[in-house]
């Protein structure tokens, strides 16, 4: 009888922790969704379109936030030297300015739903970078891999309606900036078990950030703001959700971390580029053909194969580190997704 009761427990603890976990993933699509659809209303259509302008809200929104929320004790700080700052987190502030600044400014030429499928070419531009860098070895299983994901992408571009060369330069430089950060990462933090949560990232990484993006934004964006009559307004209301919302988002991550592997992300991340992409075609009547769609799937099937092997080789890895502990924690654990 005490046996029944206790797995009636366990059975209702563990219910409890799943709905935790996975309210916590839908937390994650829905802010990661309306980061990008409030971003792209603000820039196409709210007469706004200074993409580093609106990044660098977000920048000096989250710098403050994240400083108060050390400084109150909420989060733990990484304390480390001017030198180190200098050289492992700099570069890779420096790199995300350029994601973060060129992936707003391709939604100016763009549609949500043709941008993510660009997206899918991610793990192929990680792949080439980490080979480069020296992150990744060399396979001939992930290179057919990466053949097929840029093909599926090549024909979803031949199929784009509105297609955009400008835009898709934007995007692509998005691409290959955040494919370097994410190596860099690699590199100079977790090489050198330096461990930032999404707190302490935007803590050190947000104000480097900020600098960086006053570069561009004195030469390009700001002539344009005091030369221009009644070419442009402020939409505070929206600018602050924009910014809101894509704090919300990195505190998502934060709840998540621990909480889901690396497999579960994947697959959250493939149902968010869905669901952006009828959002595309539901609220802003963004064209798109089969070819489109067809080339997508493609794609798509790419990624998921690449994704599958990445996690099997990780699975092999982690066995032959700690035989017969497999089942005690998640593969790996979740770390900030793209959003």
């Amino acid at each position: 009888m005490a046996t029944s009761e206790q797995d009636k427990g366990n059975s209702r603890d563990f219910w409890m922790q799943a709905a935790i976990t996975y309210s916590y993933i839908i937390l994650w699509i829905f802010l990661s969704a309306v980061v990008i659809m409030v971003n792209k209303y603000v820039l196409t259509f709210a007469e706004f379109p200074f993409p580093i302008a609106l990044t660098l809200t977000h920048m000096a929104f989250c710098s403050t936030l994240a400083f108060l929320i050390i400084k109150a004790g909420f989060v733990e700080t990484v304390h480390m030297d001017s030198t180190t700052y200098l050289r492992n987190v700099v570069p890779i502030a420096a790199l995300f300015s350029g994601t973060l600044w060129l992936g707003n400014a391709a939604y100016l030429y763009l549609s949500v739903a043709f941008i993510q499928m660009l997206k899918a070419t991610m793990p192929v531009t990680v792949f080439l970078v980490g080979v480069l860098l020296g992150t990744e070895k060399y396979s001939a299983l992930y290179a057919l891999n990466m053949v097929v994901v840029a093909v599926g992408v090549a024909a979803a571009s031949y199929g784009e309606l509105n297609f955009d060369l400008v835009g898709v330069i934007f995007q692509s430089g998005s691409i290959v900036t955040e494919s370097f950060r994410l190596c860099l990462i690699q590199l100079l933090l977790q090489a050198r078990g330096i461990k930032l949560n999404p707190v302490t990232t935007l803590y050190y990484i947000a104000p480097a950030c900020f600098v960086f993006l006053c570069i561009p934004f004195s030469f390009i964006e700001l002539p344009k703001m005091m030369h221009s009559e009644g070419g442009w307004h402020l939409p505070s209301g929206w600018l602050m959700l924009s910014a809101v919302s894509a704090f919300a988002l990195n505190m998502s991550v934060f709840l998540l971390i621990g909480r889901s592997s690396a497999l579960t992300m994947n697959i959250a991340g493939v149902i968010k580029d869905w669901l952006l992409i009828a959002l595309s075609v539901t609220l802003y009547g963004s064209p798109v053909g089969g070819l489109q769609l067809g080339g997508y799937g493609i794609a798509f099937l790419g990624v998921c194969w690449y994704n599958y092997q990445k996690l099997q080789g990780a699975r092999q890895q982690t066995t032959a580190r700690q035989p017969g502990d497999m089942e005690s924690k998640p593969l790996l654990q979740a770390t900030t997704p793209r959003r």
